[in-house]
């Protein structure tokens, strides 16, 4: 796939005289024409940039989609913007499937520039690429089938036969570094493609401590599961932007992106975006929207998400997806982690997901989260955060000194607990985490 889209950028470039760069609608390089020109200015820092990194960052984008790329059906002139690295004006050519935006390809502006037909005949060749580009997306959704097996199999052979279907269907694309991506919850179907997933499917979820449902019960929950291919210099970021834009609005961004919602999600800001006019890629702030990415969200306001580790592997991908729901779950229940968390970054959350599959009914947080007691576990809480000063304890909780003594010490009464013994601190603080995970 690759060979054809170089192929094509090459086709284009013969077209019109210059080098082209082909990008998919997130503005990551997929292939670029050969620069031999002595000129200077032919190179700007945007355009080596992307070339390098092999991406564009979040300002640069939002300063091009203000020129209406997203919309266009056509070529796009874009002015030259010194004072923001712009060096050059471009051509933008529009890469569209059945009117859905795929990526763009981009030349470097010049007198006196091609002429009508040359560009007509490029721009048949771009809705060439995104035939390809959208067929491309349609294979990541089409492998959920195969993605699901892998995330639901049992242990053994069965495992190895679902890890084997997948590799034979992700071909080539499956070698190389991928992460899994838990979004929870997610009602309705999978989005029709994800920008940068190689699959993508819906998952039964079963919360923590849940028992299994019975024939007599209600609907069960559900997640998104999304396997991310990961590339460049910097490789969780695809994983961050993908979730940005599969998140509510309302739940914020992860990565530099922006979330997908209402009318006063995304979408919205877009559109105030455009009415302000362009922005200038040193200050500006990327805005995208469902109609632009073909993404299309169903994630509930509550929703949070996590993040694996990388990994190389395909049969690692079970583990993967282990990491991922942990830290969906740890997002959810710690909110400064979310709402989009990484496994690597969940703290004690990581080894309570792993120990701990179902509820821990510990007496001891039992005798602080009752009705009757709804500061202490809080007071004790914060307590251990702040590893047991007082305070710095005190000034969290936005309380005198002598206040939080009088609770640490029914919370002492209440569980049988002496907080000046280290392991019962160490198992006042992991029951109350493990209950604040599975409540």
């Amino acid at each position: 796939m690759k060979g054809d889209y170089q192929d094509l950028v090459d086709e284009i470039s013969a077209l019109l005289g210059a080098p082209a760069t082909l990008e998919n609608r997130d503005f990551r390089l997929i292939a670029f024409g050969a620069h031999d020109s002595d000129d200077d200015l032919a190179m700007d820092p945007v355009r080596t940039r992307s070339i390098l990194t092999r991406q564009s960052t979040a300002a640069v984008r939002s300063w091009f989609e203000g020129f209406g790329i997203a919309r266009a059906t056509g070529p796009v002139r874009i002015p030259a913007a010194p004072d923001a690295g712009v060096f050059r004006g471009r051509i933008c050519l529009p890469v569209r499937y059945r009117g859905i935006v795929q990526g763009y390809v981009w030349l470097l502006d010049q007198e006196p520039g091609p002429d009508a037909q040359a560009l007509a005949a490029a721009m048949e060749v771009a809705q060439r690429i995104g035939l390809l580009l959208a067929e491309e997306a349609r294979a990541g959704a089409d492998l959920s089938r195969e993605f699901l097996a892998v995330l639901t199999a049992g242990r053994g052979w069965q495992q190895d036969m679902a890890v084997g279907a997948l590799r034979v269907a992700l071909g080539p694309g499956g070698e190389g570094p991928h992460a899994a991506v838990c979004v929870s919850p997610w009602s309705g179907e999978a989005p029709a493609s994800v920008p940068g997933a190689a699959a993508v499917c819906v998952v039964p979820w079963r919360r923590a401590g849940e028992r299994e449902r019975g024939p007599g019960d209600g609907p069960a929950g559900q997640c998104l599961a999304v396997l991310i291919r990961l590339r460049g210099t910097d490789p969780l970021a695809p994983a961050l932007t993908a979730i940005s834009r599969l998140m509510p609005r309302t739940a914020g961004a992860a990565g530099g992106g922006s979330g997908t919602g209402g009318a006063g999600g995304a979408g919205g800001a877009a559109k105030a975006d455009r009415a302000a006019g362009p922005r200038s890629p040193a200050g500006g702030k990327a805005a995208a929207t469902g109609a632009a990415t073909g993404v299309s969200a169903g994630a509930s306001a509550g929703a949070t998400a996590g993040v694996s580790d990388p990994v190389r592997a395909l049969t690692a991908l079970p583990a993967a997806w282990q990491q991922a729901t942990a830290a969906a779950r740890a997002a959810a229940a710690g909110p400064r982690l979310g709402p989009v968390a990484q496994w690597s970054a969940i703290g004690p959350y990581r080894m309570l997901a792993s120990v701990a599959e179902e509820a821990l009914d510990d007496p001891v947080a039992r005798a602080l989260r009752g009705p009757a007691n709804p500061e202490l576990a809080r007071t004790a809480e914060v307590f251990l955060d702040c590893a047991g000063q007082a305070g710095r304890a005190a000034a969290a909780l936005g309380i005198h000194r002598q206040t939080l003594y009088y609770r640490l010490s029914r919370v002492e009464q209440l569980t049988g607990l002496d907080l000046d013994e280290g392991e019962d601190r160490l198992l006042l603080h992991m029951a109350l985490k493990a209950a604040r995970l599975h409540g």
